[in-house]
């Protein structure tokens, strides 16, 4: 995808439009995507102050974004359907003043990678995190007073009947960007983000699939979560969760015909679980690196599931310079490719920090 490039991405969108711009959008059913129409022109300056900060792939402001998050929070198909093309349009925008006011920066040399959540991040409470998806997507909704599952245990049928609602969800919101070129060709990558559950990194693949003749091929990626170290799908009702080599090998594998990602990886996660996860993931790929390796993980002290609130950082904090060595780490194990930034809790000084500490080699 990238050919022996090491690109540093952006941090939390959705968390810098909080803590840096101070825009209430926590909490609201469309995150982020809130700002496409309530503040566009402070969204482009959260993307050029990590243009500032060094960054080099920004992530668009749709990892909430589909016509359902729209529909809960009141607006027509249509000013969804304007919305997220407008989201892709501020990135490039950004990109363009970025290089008028940097000569020696060309807009070549940044990408717009286009931010997709998992189905979860549409749901109310979000269950990006959990992955409990009501039915078709999932065996039932979540629930305050009963148990909580993400596996249809031996209901195959049901679990198909899932992958296919996955499926669709996935390409209606890829469609709203390819039907229209203007906005399509402004896209450099296709980020799906913090997938929960195995059926839907399959359901991702096969709506790649499902679109290949009706658009031009873009390079894509998928990154998984693993709050607490733990991926949050289970095999069997209150069973064993899949490890992190079984939702690597279901992101590569190559023996269902389903096309393959040009890159995977780990973000919304602590970074003090990456460098086991990663080795999970390493073993996974059986010494083959071909694939880009991508990065992104929380900044702080990470979130914690049982407040539903993110951490304060600790005194002694090191994340710039421990991600720094842990990717200079992957590159000598043999990962040529890898994209690198932060998630939630990064700022424009987070990623500038990460910058100059990879930089120190």
């Amino acid at each position: 995808m990238l050919k022996n490039t090491i690109l540093l991405s952006d941090g939390g969108l959705g968390t810098t439009l909080e803590d840096h711009f101070h825009l209430p959008i926590s909490h609201t059913p469309l995150w982020s995507a809130r700002i496409i129409l309530d503040a566009p022109n402070t969204l482009q300056q959260a993307h050029l102050a990590f243009l500032e900060a060094g960054s080099r792939v920004l992530l668009t402001a749709t990892y909430q974004a589909a016509f359902e998050s729209f529909e809960r929070a009141g607006y027509s198909h249509e000013i969804a359907t304007e919305s997220m093309r407008n989201a892709v349009h501020i990135a490039d925008q950004a990109r363009h003043q970025f290089c008028k006011e940097h000569l020696d920066v060309s807009p070549k040399d940044i990408h717009i990678a286009l931010s997709l959540g998992p189905f979860g991040a549409v749901l109310a409470p979000m269950q990006d995190f959990g992955g409990i998806y009501p039915p078709p997507y999932g065996p039932r909704a979540y629930s305050d007073s009963e148990e909580n599952t993400t596996s249809f245990g031996d209901d195959i049928e049901a679990k198909n009947n899932s992958v296919k609602a996955l499926t669709r969800f996935h390409e209606d919101r890829l469609r709203v960007f390819t039907s229209d070129k203007e906005t399509w060709d402004k896209v450099d990558f296709i980020a799906f983000e913090t997938v929960p559950v195995v059926r839907e990194v399959e359901a991702i693949r096969k709506a790649m699939d499902n679109m290949k003749e009706t658009i031009s091929p873009k390079p894509w990626w998928i990154t998984a979560t693993f709050p607490n170290g733990k991926y949050p799908d289970t095999r069997q009702p209150g069973g064993d969760r899949y490890t992190p080599t079984k939702v690597a090998i279901a992101m590569i594998r190559q023996d269902n015909d389903l096309p393959v990602p040009n890159g995977i990886g780990i973000n919304c996660t602590a970074l003090k679980h990456i460098p086991e996860l990663l080795q999970e993931f390493e073993r996974a790929m059986d010494g083959n690196r071909k694939l880009s390796l991508v990065l992104h993980p929380n900044g702080g002290g990470g979130f914690d599931l049982s407040t539903q609130a993110f951490r304060e950082p600790e005194e002694n904090d090191r994340w710039a310079e421990d991600l720094a060595n842990l990717v200079r780490e992957a590159k000598r194990r043999g990962w040529n490719e890898i994209i690198f930034g932060g998630c939630c809790k990064t700022g424009p000084s987070d990623i500038k920090a990460l910058g100059e500490a990879f930089s120190e080699e």
